[in-house]
């Protein structure tokens, strides 16, 4: 089991170092090269700028019972896809049970946009995040090493 981390935009590197490296687990952040992403544990991949070039390489360096970290549903639908468990930085957990009615969610937002409506933005990250974060983090961990 390894974690994989969609690193451009990802809030929570630094507890997700901190946790991987605690437990030992291997953990890859995957970033373009638009980004400067470094870390003492992680290994870091670089990927060229072009779109969804970081998803590809995540959803093909995911195995089952990997960890994956990443705020876009359609990775996470991939990854699911794959028997992997994959979380939003936010701390919510994607599932088979779930990630449909995200992905319509999506698409009825995208719709909405482009009609010319305004869809709010999402709240601003609180302390509580974190806690969350951290919480359902160890809660896959324990999970996958069970599997």
């Amino acid at each position: 089991m390894k974690i994989i981390v969609d690193a451009d935009a990802c809030p929570v590197k630094g507890i997700i170092e901190e946790m991987a490296a605690g437990a030992g687990l291997e953990l890859i952040m995957v970033s373009n090269y638009h980004h400067m992403i470094r870390s003492n544990y992680a290994r870091v991949v670089i990927v060229d700028g072009s779109s969804q070039s970081a998803d590809i390489t995540i959803a093909n360096l995911t195995q089952k019972g990997d960890i994956i970290v990443t705020q876009d549903y359609g990775l996470a639908a991939l990854v699911l896809a794959k028997n992997a468990h994959c979380i939003h930085p936010q701390g919510q957990i994607y599932s088979l049970d779930n990630i449909d009615g995200l992905l319509s969610q999506r698409y009825v937002h995208q719709k909405a946009r482009q009609a010319g409506k305004r869809i709010t933005n999402p709240r601003k990250r609180q302390a509580q995040d974190d806690i969350r974060f951290k919480k359902n983090l160890g809660r896959l961990m324990v999970e996958a090493n069970n599997n």
